[in-house]
């Protein structure tokens, strides 16, 4: 970015930028716009940002990395927006303690496959048991909130207090919890230590 391109171009290029990453459903950092924009300083990025909050343009979900959004009057789309909240890892390997730490949000375009009442959370992936099934290490799947799901579901499940990301599958009357991946064993829980939390409706896959 040029020293002396004028302020108010430089903050509309960024407006611009931001609007088409976040109706893209790819939230940027502040960090990511430093660097998009190539700014020396990340607070160059912060201040911009921050003077777009102040004029309505852009809202902040204070308290969250990725936590900047579309304000609901900025936009004419017939499909609304909401956002689900990023809320760590989740394994998609060996089994491993969920970890709710909540990251940011991410945007989701309700449509005819979802209700109004649904809830929606999103988590980041961990491992390559899911290769096969085109989720990868640090893919984000967007996870409708749902304690039933059907043979052939992608879903997140808790195993005694453990989180993982699987195919659900059922075999003899018992559920299997299947890697996408042959490297990868399938899981068969006790049926007291299962939790369905949801199932994976979306993927989303942030390039660096």
């Amino acid at each position: 970015m040029s020293p002396k391109t004028p302020p108010g171009e430089t903050r509309e290029k960024i407006y611009e930028f931001m609007r088409d990453q976040l109706l893209a459903g790819m939230p940027p950092s502040v960090r990511e716009v430093q660097r998009h924009f190539g700014f020396r300083a990340v607070q160059t990025a912060q201040a911009h940002l921050e003077q777009l909050v102040a004029e309505g343009r852009l809202y902040k979900h204070q308290g969250q990395a990725r936590g900047y959004a579309l304000p609901e009057s900025s936009t004419d789309y017939s499909v609304p927006t909401v956002f689900a909240p990023l809320l760590g890892h989740v394994q998609a390997g060996n089994l491993q303690a969920a970890i709710e730490d909540r990251e940011g949000v991410v945007p989701v375009q309700r449509g005819t496959r979802l209700a109004g009442s649904e809830e929606l959370f999103a988590l980041r992936v961990r491992g390559e048991s899911m290769r096969d099934a085109g989720i990868l290490p640090d893919d984000v799947v967007v996870v409708r909130h749902q304690p039933r799901a059907d043979d052939g579901d992608i879903v997140v499940a808790m195993v005694d207090d453990e989180a993982t990301v699987k195919t659900l599958r059922m075999q003899r009357g018992r559920i299997v919890l299947m890697p996408e991946n042959p490297e990868f064993s399938p899981i068969i829980p006790d049926p007291s230590e299962l939790v369905i939390l949801g199932k994976v409706i979306e993927v989303r896959r942030y390039l660096s």
